[in-house]
């Protein structure tokens, strides 16, 4: 028995990671792995012990806990105040926790090549799905969730929910299909930074792209944008006012999955998170989250 409890809660981690693709806050994430747990606690021992994989079932319960709580979750970013945008987290958060994925001889349709990594870019993709979009893509395609155990979790047939993921893959690729190799986004993300210290906007319109937009998350709790700022001109202009407002703020450079980005700092303690999106060697979208309740992981000492 104490076996068995010490290989479902290794499962922790791993399940964290589904929760936090499927949702795209840690918060919710957290929500979907006790949920998950608690119903594996409720079954009877005789339950428990006629489950062959576990793991494979706390995927599966986890998926549908997820599907449940994204309808909600979009009826409360609706009422978002401002842009809403996913927490953003450091690389190694999930390094390792989703382990090797080999191609279930029943699902040979191909996935989407994805590593541990999760970008801004991607959970922007995916917050744009149907629920149940988002659910068939996850399982099957990170998680290598067979398309049987999938219909069962969203009530769809088999066929159903392999044209769920295959919708879902296309918009994935649509969206990569720009994406530069790191190098390029890193070096014209280090460009950037170099022309944010001159203070003045034409150093910077070299680096962001004619139709380049920002989205500010602040949640109604701190000062952000309300509505996209689109523009070149419009988003330099922007980032230098912010510059100015608050000379204090220190900006450091940060790897996460969509390349390098930045944390802001003031007094030691971090306000804002900034991802960027590069293609054809300028900045094409600009996401800053400052709610501070998507940052308390960053604060010290904060454990995943």
């Amino acid at each position: 028995m104490d076996d068995e409890l010490d290989g479902v809660f290794r499962e922790r981690r791993r399940l964290l990671a589904l929760g936090y693709r499927m949702t795209g806050t840690l918060a919710d994430a957290e929500d979907v792995v006790q949920e998950t747990y608690l119903r594996w606690y409720r079954l009877a021992d005789a339950e428990r012990e006629a489950i062959a994989n576990p793991a494979g079932w706390l995927t599966t319960v986890a998926g549908r806990v997820a599907l449940d709580l994204l309808g909600s979750a979009r009826r409360r970013r609706e009422q978002y105040i401002g842009p809403w945008l996913p927490e953003p987290v450091p690389t190694d958060v999930f390094a390792g926790a989703i382990g090797s994925r080999t191609e279930s001889p029943q699902d040979p349709l191909d996935r989407v090549t994805l590593d541990d990594d999760v970008s801004t870019a991607l959970l922007v993709v995916l917050e744009a799905m149907t629920p149940a979009e988002r659910v068939a893509f996850v399982l099957h395609d990170v998680f290598a969730v067979p398309f049987d155990e999938i219909a069962e979790t969203v009530g769809r047939s088999s066929a159903a929910v392999r044209q769920l993921a295959a919708s879902a893959r296309r918009h994935v690729r649509e969206s990569r299909a720009t994406t530069v190799p790191r190098a390029e986004h890193d070096r014209v993300v280090r460009a950037f930074q170099e022309a944010t210290r001159t203070g003045e906007v034409a150093p910077l319109l070299r680096f962001l792209a004619p139709g380049v937009e920002l989205r500010s998350d602040g949640g109604g709790v701190v000062s952000a944008a309300r509505n996209v700022v689109s523009g070149a001109d419009n988003v330099a202009r922007f980032l230098l006012g912010i510059a100015a407002k608050r000379p204090t703020m220190a900006m450091e450079q940060q790897q996460f999955g969509d390349g390098l980005g930045f944390v802001f700092r003031e007094e030691g303690e971090v306000v804002a998170v900034m991802n960027l999106d590069v293609a054809a060697g300028a900045i094409t979208q600009v996401w800053i989250v400052l709610n501070p309740a998507k940052l308390s992981h960053w604060l010290p000492g904060v454990r995943f």
